[in-house]
């Protein structure tokens, strides 16, 4: 009785180390990831903008894998591209590569799945902004957004 009490508590002990390993790296990989955004090239702008995807202007987003252009917000302005039924990813147009120069502007190539700054040649994904091709390093910054299947609203 005593060894499977002896068992019981050493499996017990085990997976406690283990749960407070999984912890402590979870915690390390965030702490490392807010390192990182805070060296992002492209500065950090607060925004809080709403729009309405059910309204005839923005009819490309309707449906999933539609984008549009919007002005007037962030840098220099964001691509909107819907996700799915309810997800949209918000990305800043200023280049990662060429974050000061205005001409470094992020465009959405005619595939609809990529994008391009034509000054650098750099190139990114449309539906989470990640590096495909350099000199750039770094992914497109991209907003915070919900939808409430009427109201898209983009906040960072």
């Amino acid at each position: 009785m005593i060894t499977i009490l002896n068992k019981w508590l050493k499996l017990g002990i085990l997976l406690s180390l283990c749960s407070m390993l999984l912890v402590n790296l979870s915690c390390n990989k965030k702490k490392k990831k807010v390192q990182q955004e805070a060296n992002h090239p492209v500065p950090y702008l607060p925004i809080d903008v709403t729009i309405y995807p059910n309204n005839p202007s923005y009819f490309p987003i309707q449906s999933i894998g539609g984008w549009v252009y919007q002005e007037n917000v962030g840098i220099r302005g964001v691509i909107i591209y819907r996700k799915s039924n309810e997800e949209f990813v918000v990305l800043e147009r200023s280049s990662t590569h060429l974050p000061d120069n205005p001409a470094a502007r992020v465009k959405v190539m005619g595939n609809n799945f990529d994008l391009i700054d034509t000054v650098s040649n750099s190139k990114w994904r449309i539906f989470d902004g990640q590096v495909l091709q350099g000199p750039a390093t770094w992914n497109l910054r991209i907003y915070g957004s919900s939808y409430d299947g009427n109201r898209l609203r983009i906040v960072n």
